[in-house]
């Protein structure tokens, strides 16, 4: 099974530029039937607190991603800002398209980041999720995340205790904290005996400069591969029977004492 990551310098706050920049992109990466395509957060605007005019509110990003699973044949996981017609705020939320080009799976950040001032603007999720990943005969189970949510290992053991074997990670993670992107994503890889996909944004915004650093983490904590700062696509082959292997050899998630514990 193979993930393609793509590291896109945002164009701040225009959504058909990055959509056009996500197909030539895409253009010089081998996708295949069934592979999945990972885009960062906000891959259509940049981490914009702008939700009034930022928000997909005529769903074009979302039918953008459907347009390009269908036409492709493979599975893509997107963010965008939606702003649900009940609620004050909006929800920095991250799609999932199957091959068809059906909604598969739509996970709400958890953790809104507060240093970004991020809360203002948007709720929190309240929802762990995860997705099956079908390739052929093989499959995985997926469970999304958002950027800070990072920093919360709570939300990833929530999803390895739900059968989680990748987390797929969409970021726009800023440059001065490049090192803890790295270390915490290889720290979550170990922990929860998992592969972690995450895919950072690359280039500038009028307030911060993001340093890439797009990385594959194998359930041994291994780097399957990794980008430096500037675009491009990380395509990475991942292995069913190897994460599943290894939590058999070395079962320390059975060893969990949450419920047992005070």
């Amino acid at each position: 099974m193979r993930a393609h990551l793509v590291q896109l310098d945002i164009a701040w706050e225009e959504p058909e530029v990055n959509f056009r920049q996500v197909e030539t992109l895409l253009d010089r990466a081998d996708i295949r039937s069934g592979d999945l395509v990972l885009l960062p957060e906000m891959f259509d605007t940049g981490f914009s607190l702008a939700t009034e005019k930022t928000a997909d509110k005529a769903g074009r990003t979302l039918a953008f991603l459907a347009e390009f699973a269908a036409d492709l044949g493979c599975w893509v996981q997107g963010g965008r800002t939606v702003h649900d017609c009940h609620c004050t705020k909006a929800s920095n939320r991250m799609s999932v398209l199957r091959p068809d080009g059906s909604l598969a799976c739509e996970y709400s950040k958890i953790h809104p980041f507060s240093f970004g001032r991020e809360p203002e603007r948007f709720e929190g999720g309240e929802r762990v999720e995860s997705w099956e990943w079908a390739c052929g005969d093989e499959s995985l189970t997926v469970c999304p995340a958002i950027c800070y949510d990072l920093r919360f290992p709570e939300l990833f053991r929530i999803g390895a205790s739900r059968g989680a074997e990748v987390f797929a990670l969409g970021a726009c993670w800023p440059a001065p904290r490049r090192q803890h992107w790295r270390a915490l994503a290889i720290a979550r890889a170990i922990e929860n005996q998992a592969y972690v996909l995450a895919v950072n944004r690359a280039g500038d915004d009028p307030f911060l400069h993001y340093a890439g650093g797009s990385i594959v983490v194998d359930p041994q904590g291994e780097i399957v591969g990794e980008l430096a700062e500037g675009e491009g696509v990380l395509s990475a082959e991942l292995d069913p029977a190897g994460v599943r292997a290894w939590r058999e050899q070395f079962p320390a998630l059975r060893d969990l004492r949450l419920r047992s514990i005070r």
